[in-house]
């Protein structure tokens, strides 16, 4: 490119020109060319810049999808070579990188044995046939990786008001787990399917499948994770670490608990308002709260440790009538003496940890009504209280299929 680029300006609105391009259908190889040199003297950060901006501007987000995978290819070997990521061990990224190792050799196998099999007839290429389904299966675990990445990092990047690339990326995501699906559907009777069959799917679907991993695995190490890492606060990482187990990780489990030197996280990490009600997973003001409980498709009655009525929600359409003069009430004086011997029961086999659920199912006033009791506890399993959540199910009697298409009742 024969034009000098001072300004990351400028260098930016290059990039949107030139992908714009590409876009409308101008993918020359000069046009490819171009963008790589002009990529091969841009920090990463720019490029990220350049595909929000694009999106912001209405560009669509579909768009940007479809032509990710020509943007990355005509990236490679020009962004950031010369930048190595110093990550410990046991930090999310490096979490993440060795994941991508793992699936990189997964992928290797696969290589191999499509290339064996061009010489093995069908009796001698049945164990790799076999083998072919069983990697494709445990290359399903990327989920995991997925939903760490989508779930507990793009939240942080969004934070800081990167969002483009997020969406993007989530969505060739969504593709991986498509294409492994079908994979995985297409050789589900292997012992039926020929040498010659299976290289052609190696051609078509599991080709496809791997192209997308090794597409996004390129995407993640050049893109996402030098952009995370000059992003993220070492807080930020530490709480994305913190998160991660029960999320679970893909194909290893990393044993290194990973903690920054100086970490400081504030008692109030998320910054809420002082009016909000916060809970461990969140907050609520009141009113949004109190809102909450009116909207759920269900009825609420929480009762204590000691057997009195504390809540219960109210939805417009409530199955069974409370009223607040129930508040602080004995629970057992709120039934007919008839059942009461039944609410003594579950309570005490609730309190004695014999039992934690209960559940009834009637037909009721023309509804049919479950009901189900569930004993609270603490993280030590000491007894809180039981709550009772009652559903009129209907329309779930009549259910079958699937919905997938958005439709309003």
């Amino acid at each position: 490119m024969s034009e000098i680029i001072n300004n990351s300006r400028t260098r930016i609105e290059k990039i949107k020109d030139l992908l714009r391009d590409i876009n409308n259908g101008n993918d020359t190889e000069e046009s490819k060319q171009k963008l790589g040199e002009l990529m091969g003297s841009v920090p990463h950060g720019e490029v990220v810049a350049a595909e929000q901006e694009l999106i912001a501007e209405g560009f669509p987000e579909e768009e940007i999808i479809k032509y990710c995978d020509l943007h990355s290819t005509a990236l490679r070997g020009f962004i950031d070579e010369e930048e190595k990521l110093v990550i410990p061990e046991g930090h999310p990224v490096d979490t993440f990188k060795k994941e991508n190792l793992l699936v990189n050799r997964r992928i290797e196998k696969l290589r191999m044995i499509e290339s064996s099999l061009k010489s093995l007839k069908d009796e001698d290429a049945s164990l790799q046939l076999v083998e072919v389904r069983n990697i494709l299966i445990e290359l399903t675990d990327i989920d995991k990786h997925y939903y760490r990445k989508e779930n507990l990092l793009f939240p942080f990047l969004e934070k800081y008001h990167i969002t483009g690339p997020p969406k993007v990326m989530w969505a060739k995501d969504d593709e991986v787990r498509g294409f492994l699906k079908y994979s995985i559907q297409s050789i589900s009777d292997v012992e039926k399917i020929s040498t010659s069959e299976m290289l052609l799917l190696f051609e078509t679907i599991i080709g496809a499948s791997i192209k997308a991993i090794e597409e996004m695995i390129y995407k993640e190490e050049k893109i996402l994770f030098p952009m995370s890492m000059d992003t993220l606060t070492e807080n930020d990482w530490y709480e994305i670490f913190e998160q991660s187990d029960e999320s679970g990780y893909c194909l290893f489990y990393p044993e290194v608990k990973w903690k920054p030197i100086n970490l400081n996280i504030p008692e109030d990490k998320n910054h809420e308002p002082t009016n909000r009600i916060k809970l461990s997973t969140g907050s609520f003001t009141r009113e949004e709260l109190e809102s909450f409980f009116k909207t759920l498709p269900v009825d609420i009655t929480f009762v204590d440790k000691e057997d009195k009525v504390r809540f219960f929600s109210e939805g417009p359409d409530r199955i069974f009538g409370r009223n607040k003069a129930i508040i602080g009430r004995q629970v057992q004086f709120c039934h007919p003496p008839s059942s009461v011997h039944i609410v003594e029961k579950i309570l005490n086999d609730f309190k004695s940890n014999k039992e934690s659920t209960a559940k009834f199912w009637i037909n009721f006033r023309g509804k049919f009504v479950h009901i189900a009791y569930y004993a609270m506890r603490n993280e030590e399993g000491e007894y809180l209280g039981t709550l009772e959540v009652t559903q009129n199910i209907n329309e779930f009697k009549s259910l079958d299929g699937e919905r997938r298409i958005l439709q309003y009742e």
